[in-house]
């Protein structure tokens, strides 16, 4: 299979102009340096570490430890669905579902050429045999073998499985001491060397090389994404195997790529080491990872959102709502609050939140630092036990557009049926911001800059104050005709 590698050079050159001749009264000559040269620094910027001449020393440390992982599917796994595993398909960006159809399928053809089976990769993190690959390999698994560096195929079970992280956790039956790897303990940096290591398109003990191109990816993988983006070629068959650094310790598990053809274009993404050892470490003990609940609906502070709640940065995770009987609920957090911390750990956006809260067990209590009305507030609060999906909600960014004139039809909500409180949307005109924003027929408006709407007139009263106090934005809290509730801000301009 050929395989192209484009390389590129960049160097700069400086240029000193030369004065030959002398000036009238100064009799200069020779070299002259430009006045900006001389704030340049007097010595050179001494260039980074090399990188190894070599990486078969780590190689032969490490490669013992990771195995190839073959599954023959359950009845219940049918060619019209996900598996093995992964997130819904509807879930996924376009650009990623043709991967988690394939990847880990055990060749070009996906199933057409694997009716019933799938390999993927994983590696051993104790002497007793224990192994991490990826919940999509073994989901729907009827029976899973390993086979490791020396040639050995063995049979393995499933202690757990976690679709949320897309992370599983195996045994080898048989008894014995296998080689192991080893977590790192620090997170890498961008630019990091690292190496993958796995069994692509079935070709097992496979090493590619590359760096860590970014951090902190969300691919809607799942709710708890925090990717590490590597450039390390990584194709089907690498699912679960392991993103080593050149010191050869575990900083990731090989998850996903991004490819128009399903074939590695330099885009591969990484569970985060931190993220696999919470959850093995559970699914060890427990066979099962139970999460923290604290029962909001969030979304993130965008900038127009952060100029309607008066914030200097967009930062932190805006409550939509509070769910009655919830933890959030009884600690008395409520819609429009932004919280900002989780025990002094700053949360930047909605998805810090539902990670942070994610990686606590229930029954712990939280300091959570949170904005209302532009006041610093502090809440203790007991995180409940996380009951599903549709309990924590985590919204995308709001819509686009908006200006004070709306081009909306209102009416109050209960003249028309649609509830006891707020103003509906009875028409939007599609050229308009409103429509541009997302607004639609049957929307209805619950509050606007924190106060609540009954009649088109307040909502029109809350715009004015807003501009007569100087803001760019106002905030109106939108129910949809299917009940969810969302912020969307308004940037306050003269009606032309």
């Amino acid at each position: 299979m050929p395989l192209t590698v484009r390389r590129r050079a960049f160097a700069s050159v400086a240029a000193a102009a030369l004065v030959a001749g002398g000036a009238a009264g100064f009799g200069l000559t020779g070299p002259m340096t430009p006045a900006y040269a001389q704030a340049l620094p007097k010595t050179p910027i001494e260039a980074p570490d090399q990188p190894p001449g070599s990486f078969a020393n780590v190689v032969d440390k490490v490669k013992p430890g990771v195995v190839a992982v073959k599954v023959k599917l359950d009845d219940s796994a049918d060619d019209d669905d996900d598996s093995p595993g992964g997130p819904n398909m509807q879930q996924v960006p376009p650009q990623l579902r043709e991967f988690f159809k394939r990847f880990g399928q055990g060749g070009p053809g996906g199933r057409g050429m694997r009716p019933r089976g799938g390999v993927g990769s994983g590696f051993i993190i104790s002497a007793d045999g224990y192994v991490v690959t990826n919940n999509h390999v073994v989901d729907k698994a009827k029976t899973v073998q390993v086979t490791l560096d020396d040639g050995r195929t063995l049979d393995a079970k499933v202690i757990g499985k976690d679709s949320k992280t897309d992370i599983a956790l195996l045994k080898i039956t048989e008894s014995g001491s296998y080689p192991y790897v080893q977590f790192g303990k620090g997170a890498p940096r961008v630019g990091d060397w690292v190496l993958a290591i796995g069994n692509p398109f079935g070709l097992g003990g496979t090493v590619t090389v590359g760096i860590v191109s970014a951090r902190g990816r969300d691919i809607g993988a799942g709710p708890y994404d925090d990717f590490l983006q590597i450039d390390a070629p990584i194709n089907k068959g690498n699912s679960g195997g392991p993103t080593f650094n050149v010191n050869g310790e575990v900083v990731g598990v090989n998850t996903a790529i991004a490819s128009p053809s399903g074939g590695s274009v330099g885009l591969g993404f990484a569970i985060p080491a931190e993220t696999v050892q919470t959850v093995v470490d559970q699914l060890r003990t427990d066979g099962k990872v139970v999460r923290g609940y604290l029962g909001v609906q969030v979304q993130p502070v965008t900038k127009d959102i952060a100029e309607g709640l008066g914030l200097d940065k967009a930062k932190g995770a805006l409550v939509n709502d509070a769910e009655s009987g919830t933890p959030a609920a009884k600690a008395g957090l409520k819609s429009g609050d932004v919280i900002e911390s989780v025990n002094g750990v700053p949360v930047n956006n909605a998805r810090d939140l539902s990670r942070l809260i994610a990686g606590l067990k229930p029954g712990t209590e939280v300091k959570l630092a949170y904005l209302r009305g532009g006041k610093s507030e502090v809440a203790t609060v007991e995180l409940g036990t996380l009951p599903g999906d549709s309990k924590v909600t985590r919204r995308g960014d709001d819509a686009p557009g908006g200006q004070a004139r709306l081009g909306l039809s209102l009416a109050p909500a209960s003249e028309i049926g649609l509830g006891d409180e707020g103003v509906a949307v009875m028409d939007v005109d599609p050229d308009g911001p409103a429509a541009a924003r997302g607004i639609s027929q049957g929307d209805v408006i619950l509050d606007v800059a924190g106060t609540s709407v009954s009649k088109p007139s307040e909502v029109q009263a809350q715009i004015r104050a807003a501009e007569s106090s100087g803001r760019k934005a106002v905030l109106m809290r939108v129910k949809s005709a299917r009940g969810q509730t969302r912020f969307i801000a308004v940037p306050l301009t003269k009606e032309g």
